[in-house]
């Protein structure tokens, strides 16, 4: 899937408007397309207070959850360009509009309505199981798996989202055939394997960090590129053998076309706020790496993300789909 790209030749950028150049002049919305607790809450919010310090305005969350992230996204795809309306966007944004294609649907939003405005983080996901669970490695979940196809159950945070193309990789590259129980959200997700209602899910170190120190979730891999800082002993897939990587990111994002200006603007905020150090000690706390990229890399990663994503979307049982 090629991503909408934006070329402004110098002389071609509209002259500024008093309005725009004031910008902002009253609060900011940062949409989150998931309920609380979830990655993009937890890097949205410091983000949102960094931004407060550098736009002298407030930055408010909004919590705009359902449909593994399509609603918040097409509430903003469609707001007003005029800078006041913001997505933290998960990398689950690229998937939504080619899975509605596949069905014959009409797409909630497209990615051209969205300007690309700054990367924040990527965080490869932890694949996890209860403390209490019988598999101590990677190896003998995939063989019991095997042994019993779609025995085996996961959660997600809803079909198509940010938790479920993990899975869709990890089946492929391992041949396990496992059966998948969508929620409502990255946070719903964790619950339900904690409450016992599934066996196995994924989630960002974010997420998962407090649940594996208090022993409550045991981690068997990741699926980076490296081992994490913070959970050195845990292995990539790839030190497996498994080609399956995947990684969540969360990027600031305003509807297509918002002014130049104003995009800038949010730009500058967004490159001063991760060098805040309150921001960094935050992100820390989180166990988030910050991997800012601003607009015009971020734009090209993006690219290359959603061209993966849309390849593994095909590949979704149609059982699945339903």
């Amino acid at each position: 899937m090629r991503i909408f790209t934006i070329s402004l030749a110098l002389g071609l950028w509209p002259v500024a408007t008093p309005a725009q150049d004031a910008y902002p002049t009253h609060p900011v919305t940062m949409v989150v397309a998931f309920p609380p607790g979830g990655v993009a809450e937890l890097t949205g919010r410091p983000t949102a207070i960094a931004m407060e310090r550098v736009l002298k305005q407030r930055v408010i969350i909004e919590n705009r959850p359902g449909a593994a992230g399509a609603t918040g996204n097409a509430y903003v795809a469609n707001s007003k360009p005029d800078g006041y309306t913001l997505l933290m966007a998960l990398s689950s944004i690229s998937v939504i509009p080619e899975a509605e294609r596949l069905q014959g649907h009409k797409p909630p939003y497209e990615l051209s309505q969205f300007a690309p405005i700054a990367l924040v983080s990527a965080d490869p996901v932890v694949l996890v199981v209860r403390e209490d669970a019988p598999w101590k490695s990677v190896q003998e979940f995939v063989a019991d798996a095997k042994k019993q196809p779609n025995k085996i159950t996961y959660s997600s945070s809803g079909i198509y989202g940010a938790l479920h193309m993990p899975f869709v990789m990890f089946e492929h590259a391992t041949g396990a055939s496992l059966w998948h129980v969508p929620y409502n959200g990255g946070g719903p997700a964790v619950q339900a394997l904690l409450g016992s209602q599934v066996d196995v899910t994924v989630g960002g170190p974010a997420v998962m960090i407090g649940q594996i120190k208090a022993r409550k979730l045991r981690p068997l891999a990741n699926f980076g590129d490296k081992r994490l800082a913070s959970l050195p002993e845990v292995p990539t897939l790839k030190e497996i053998g498994i080609d399956a990587e995947y990684f969540i990111w969360c990027g600031l994002m305003a509807p297509a076309g918002t002014p130049p200006m104003i995009q800038q603007k949010l730009r500058d905020a967004v490159r001063q706020s991760v060098q805040d150090p309150d921001f960094r000690t935050a992100m820390a706390k989180v166990e988030t790496p910050v991997s800012y990229l601003d607009a015009p890399e971020f734009r090209k990663f993006w690219d290359d993300d959603a061209k993966k994503l849309a390849e593994a979307v095909k590949r979704i049982k149609p059982v699945e789909q339903k």
